[in-house]
């Protein structure tokens, strides 16, 4: 169970770290297009790292209790 548990914490923060890559694939793509500015790439990219790390802490933290619960019974 511990295994499986692994499994489905490593593929949600492959998941997230996936949209992060399309978030920040799309801004740069505005940007060359000159439909935003270098200072708004920046700031979205910040923005979206900062989702990023906050939806992995988020993972691990249930991940972590999930475990402590299964370790109970």
């Amino acid at each position: 169970r511990r295994q499986r548990q692994m499994c489905i914490r490593d593929s949600s923060r492959i998941a997230v770290r996936s949209i992060r890559r399309d978030g920040i694939d799309k801004v740069k793509k505005m940007e060359k297009a000159s439909e935003i500015t270098e200072d708004d790439l920046k700031i979205a990219e910040k923005k979206l790292q900062d989702l990023t790390d906050k939806y992995i802490k988020d993972i691990d933290k249930l991940a972590d209790e999930k475990e402590k619960e299964i370790m109970a019974i």
